[in-house]
């Protein structure tokens, strides 16, 4: 009997990602009442060599009597001097009756994956059909990811490309250079974000991105980074001018400065917040309904979205020898 465990690497999972597939397994995800999902652990912790907190997250999530996971992942910001990305982990998929380990999955790009699935989940209910150009905000593993799975759902045709080096943006245009639409590195945000119909962030900044005032009706902004709570990508300007939406409940309101300031401070009303992907995936509560509203879509990733991908990839890798 063969008992070896099935290790499913980053490399299988580069390999074998349909965004359009993963998008609509994280859909019948959302719309499962059977799924468990506790609130994940979220522990800031120090790094002195590096003077900057790092942090751990423990992420579970159960599907009764069928299948069950946990992610460990770190996340330590200053990780690029050591030319590492700065989220690191893994993933348990276990059996949901028994609770053997079904397999161990690399989470760095399981990460990647379900988190700009679920971007694209989200743009598919609130960004305009039409939709067809995109600026991504940031280089780092998410950017790459964010594009292809907003084009799985949009007919993207322009992207821009902006971070804080330009040649990490220059690198991410060459990496895409035989996708369907054009991509081009920029040199600044403002130059472009009043062009675009869809603008997605991902980046460790500490402090606002993006400015209200530079945006335009119709427009859909997606916000992936930003992971605590004094933290955030857009300004006060830009959540007054939006319809709030998020990921979950459950993190979203409780975990990053985009939306945790401005309920502090008074900005937004939780009451205002107009739905989560639960109540758009089961049609509870509708997404956009104006081509000419501003939506504003706030994610920090929720364990449902690991074990749907997980089971995914594991699926995937029954009968395939890349493994």
């Amino acid at each position: 009997m063969n008992t070896t465990l099935p290790y499913i690497t980053d490399a299988f999972i580069e390999a074998h990602c349909n965004f359009s597939e993963l998008i609509s397994a994280l859909k019948v995800g959302f719309a499962n009442p059977d799924l468990l999902v506790p609130m994940r652990h979220h522990h800031d912790y120090p790094n002195p060599v590096q003077d900057i907190d790092s942090t751990l997250l423990l992420m579970p999530a159960f599907n009764p009597g069928k299948e069950l996971g946990i992610k460990i992942v770190t996340v330590s910001p200053n990780n690029g001097v050591y030319n590492m990305p700065a989220i690191q982990g893994m993933y348990l998929f276990l059996d949901g009756n028994k609770g053997n380990i079904k397999a161990i999955l690399e989470a760095k790009s399981l990460t990647a994956k379900r988190t700009a699935a679920a971007s694209a989940l989200a743009s598919s209910f609130l960004s305009r059909t039409d939709s067809r150009s995109l600026l991504m905000i940031g280089t780092g593993a998410l950017s790459i990811n964010l594009i292809k799975a907003h084009a799985a759902v949009r007919p993207i045709e322009t992207v821009y490309v902006w971070g804080r080096d330009f040649e990490k943006a220059q690198s991410i245009c060459n990496a895409l250079k035989d996708e369907s639409f054009s991509c081009t590195p920029i040199k600044s945000i403002e130059e472009k974000v009043k062009d675009v119909d869809i603008i997605s962030t991902a980046t460790l900044s500490p402090t606002p991105l993006i400015k209200g005032e530079w945006l335009q009706d119709g427009q859909h902004l997606d916000l992936v980074g930003a992971y605590k709570k004094d933290t955030r990508e857009a300004d006060n300007e830009a959540v007054k001018k939006s319809e709030i939406y998020i990921d979950t409940y459950q993190g979203g309101l409780k975990e990053s400065g985009d939306i945790v300031i401005p309920l502090n401070t008074g900005v937004l009303e939780k009451e205002t917040i107009k739905a989560d992907l639960f109540e758009l995936c089961t049609n509870k509560k509708q997404g956009r309904t104006n081509n000419d509203s501003i939506t504003f879509f706030k994610s920090v990733g929720h364990a449902l979205e690991d074990l749907v991908a997980a089971s995914y990839f594991f699926n995937l890798t029954k009968g395939n020898s890349d493994l």
